[in-house]
């Protein structure tokens, strides 16, 4: 298929883009760089500079006819969608809404939107399933999840068919070292480790060492970063065969706590890694788990680059050696 893949030049989009061509398909990049990079464009995909806030820019690229188009082209930092809702409901929804607007008048038929699990808010119960109950606690999360009920609209009344992948927590970069671009301002915790490792920033921040876990840290849900994006492969090539539009959860299944990941960050890279125990985040629970038994049984998809080792090691072996982002 010929796939437009919007935010192609960001850290997740780039391995979309990697596991698209190895798959097949013929990939085109639009992108505006405002957080993706050139250093994460391929031979062998098309580059388009453009932005979803611009229904011209749109409607130019998809002039030259896709069969689909994969959205990963927005804002996705939690904390700092509750400083600015302003900023993540323009980009997020009202850029989502160009896209789909664009999709429809182009004649598209398939989507895959990057989701997430912050639709689902603090955790009723564990693993997380695709029927656990929807309450965004930071407006990046109710972004998603307004886009997906969008998402049904448009499929009831365009016909426009799309898979809504809830990612837990991405990690690691290309096992192969394809992927080069480091992420502008991280807010996660396995890249913010690689950047106390490469000497990008002094310590990590550990926020509480006092919750119901067994080390007193929180324990999250890593799926690797490869992993995530052959589910955008698979969620395509099944919307192609007839699957309905529906929304996955994609995750290991499993849980590491930060001083885990710590610990095997230090191991791996050799590096001292100071960290230091401050008071916790509002809001952060002490465990959040997938459950993924849906995208394994109707996709087909299994996570097999997820291990806590290949997270760190993929990751180092990016920031080794690369103090300054590019």
């Amino acid at each position: 298929m010929k796939v437009l893949i919007l935010g192609g030049a960001g850290y997740i989009g780039s391995h979309v883009c990697l596991e698209m061509m190895a798959a097949g398909h013929s990939v085109t990049v639009f992108d505006n760089l405002s957080s993706g990079t050139r250093d994460n464009l391929f031979p062998g995909a098309d580059f388009i500079e453009g932005d979803i806030m611009r229904p011209s820019d749109l409607a130019a690229a998809l002039a030259p006819g896709f069969d689909a188009a994969v959205h990963l082209a927005a804002f996705k930092a939690a904390g700092e969608s509750m400083l600015v809702p302003e900023k993540y409901a323009t980009n997020n929804i009202a850029g989502t809404i160009n896209v789909l607007n664009a999709m429809t008048a182009a004649g598209l038929k398939y989507l895959v939107f990057s989701s997430s699990a912050a639709v689902y808010g603090e955790p009723a119960y564990l693993p997380i399933d695709e029927q656990h109950p929807k309450q965004p606690t930071n407006f990046y999360g109710f972004t998603k999840l307004q886009i997906e009920g969008l998402l049904g609209w448009y499929d009831q009344l365009r016909g426009l068919r799309s898979v809504a992948l809830r990612y837990f927590n991405a990690a690691g970069y290309d096992p192969a070292g394809r992927v080069r671009g480091l992420e502008r301002n991280p807010a996660n915790l396995l890249p913010i480790i690689m950047e106390v490792a490469a000497g990008l920033r002094p310590e990590l921040q550990i926020y509480g060492d006092d919750y119901d876990t067994p080390d007193g840290t929180c324990l999250r849900d890593y799926v690797h970063v490869s992993d995530l994006a052959r589910a955008h492969v698979l969620a395509l090539e099944k919307l192609a065969g007839g699957l309905p539009s529906q929304a996955f959860n994609l995750g290991s299944e499993s849980g590491l706590s930060v001083k885990e990941i710590l610990a095997a960050a230090r191991r791996l890279t050799g590096q001292a890694v100071p960290a230091r125990v401050v008071a916790r985040r509002p809001g952060d629970p002490a465990k959040l788990v997938a459950g993924s038994s849906l995208a394994k049984q109707l996709l087909g998809w299994q996570p097999v680059h997820s291990d806590l080792d290949s997270l760190v090691r993929s990751s180092w072996r990016v920031y080794q050696g690369k103090p300054a982002r590019t």
